[in-house]
């Protein structure tokens, strides 16, 4: 990282230089140089997104794939660990901004969220391009370090249901022959062939993905942000709607194994 010269900061002083956009009041928006409202006229929430994210237009069909890693991932169950965070929001009858917020923020988790597609993100951009010797060299060596191979792996089961799904999708739309997508599957044989049964799991199709539509570290992280949103007000609604107060996921004080010192009675003073 950088740090900015004084004399820069000076010229920054009362000013927010962008280069995503702008809004002038009563005039309009703009994003990228562009008025908003021209840019984005097929009024596609996603393309504008990405659009703002990356400065660039995407076709159709990468907008489309993009989408999908959000859609084939927003599953509204309660019980998944950033679904909760929302969804106890709602019990507490918390507003859904916050709920919807703390999900997110708890979605950047080290093992289940955005970390392990960054990690995977890292190691295909380095590694993706090596014939299969090197690469599977390169596999082994990172093993041996004691580093985390993120986006594969799997716990409670070695399979992940939206690796079929997403791979036909990205066939579908012309996109399934990119070489980190192709990598992915040869990390998979790599390791299964070294009898580490690890299979690849939605992170690794996420990064894949992200590097062959050309999306920087920076703009996959900020994509990855909110690829669970779309279930996250679902499961807050439900639970402040369909459940009492302090409803979900309730836990009696009987099932709770106290270990610490014994009751006292308090005299007052």
């Amino acid at each position: 990282m950088t740090h900015p010269t004084a004399d820069r900061l000076a010229a920054a002083v009362g000013r927010a230089p962008a280069r995503t956009g702008a809004f002038r009041p009563g005039e309009g928006a703009f994003i990228r140089g562009r008025p908003l409202h021209e840019a984005c006229a097929d009024g596609s929430w996603f393309g504008l997104a990405l659009l703002a994210l990356t400065g660039r237009r995407f076709a159709a069909a990468e907008v489309a794939l993009l989408e999908t890693l959000c859609t084939y991932t927003s599953y509204p169950d309660a019980r998944l660990w950033n679904n909760r965070v929302a969804a106890l929001a709602g019990s507490a009858r918390a507003p859904a901004g916050l709920a919807l917020g703390a999900a997110v923020a708890v979605s950047d988790a080290y093992l289940y969220g955005g970390r392990p597609i960054l990690e995977c993100y890292d190691f295909l951009a380095a590694h993706a391009r090596l014939d299969d010797v090197a690469l599977a060299a390169a596999v082994e060596a990172h093993w041996r370090a004691g580093r985390r191979l993120g986006g594969y792996g799997r716990p409670i089961t070695a399979d992940d249901e939206r690796i079929a799904p997403l791979l036909a999708a990205a066939g579908r739309l012309g996109l399934g022959g990119g070489e980190h997508l192709a990598a992915t599957g040869r990390i998979e044989r790599i390791l299964l062939a070294g009898g580490r049964g690890l299979k690849r799991n939605y992170a690794a199709i996420v990064a894949a993905v992200c590097l062959d539509l050309g999306l920087s570290r920076a703009a996959c992280e900020a994509f990855v942000a909110i690829l669970f949103v779309a279930a996250m007000p679902a499961v807050w609604c439900d639970a402040a709607e369909a459940r009492p107060a302090g409803g979900l996921l309730p836990i009696p004080t009987s099932l709770l194994a106290y270990e610490g010192p014994p009751p006292r009675r308090w005299t007052p003073p």
